[in-house]
């Protein structure tokens, strides 16, 4: 049943024995056993960033992440994030807009996607790149996922760059996985006092 909707959604489900699995993927603590994806993995997604920080950041961490975005894509490299509100959001925004790749990895199931209100984006990104989740179609956005999420998104990439983010913000989760795994790892300076940017300085 799980294949089948998947083949009505326009989904492929790739296993760890598939040739196309991502190889820097496959190296990970952990790799995900099944990967559904909406889009076409590429050979140059092995050229990846992640962009990462928070979802209620500052008008200055939405510009940089946007030009981040941009400028990384327009170079050459594959754009990853989590299509979640703020940060995310606008470094794939920025990648599509200069016509670059990016792939967004979700922590729930493709027929729960969240947040609602970018399934726009994620169609746009499985055009011109591709949407990823390890998790069953019917599977809810549960708080428990997202940190699983997140270290996919680093697995996949060369290095994760923290735009902005708290103390507490998964985006320092995502740096974390990327140390483990042996990642670079870069931040944006942000003001001193801005609780916002706490976790990134």
């Amino acid at each position: 049943k799980e294949i089948s909707s998947a083949k009505k959604s326009g989904l492929k489900i790739i296993t760890l024995c598939d040739a196309e699995y991502p190889e820097r993927l496959k190296n990970i603590p952990g790799a995900p056993i099944v990967l559904y994806i909406k889009g076409v993995m590429m050979p140059e997604d092995s050229s990846a960033i992640a962009v990462v920080g928070s979802r209620r950041a500052s008008f200055y961490g939405l510009t940089k992440a946007f030009e981040f975005g941009l400028k990384l894509a327009s170079l050459g490299f594959t754009v990853i994030s989590g299509l979640a509100r703020g940060i995310d959001t606008q470094s794939h925004q920025g990648a599509l807009k200069s016509e670059g790749r990016t792939i967004a990895v979700i922590g729930s199931g493709f027929n729960n996607l969240y947040p609602a209100e970018n399934l726009e984006l994620a169609q746009e990104i499985s055009r011109r790149g591709c949407v990823i989740s390890e998790f069953p179609l019917e599977e809810k956005p549960l708080a428990c996922n997202f940190p699983r999420r997140n270290r996919l998104i680093s697995g996949l990439s060369l290095g994760v760059l923290v735009v902005e983010a708290s103390n507490n913000s998964g985006a320092l989760i995502t740096a974390n996985f990327a140390l483990e795994q042996g990642r670079e790892v870069f931040a944006v300076p942000g003001k001193i006092d801005s609780p916002n940017s706490s976790g990134s300085n």
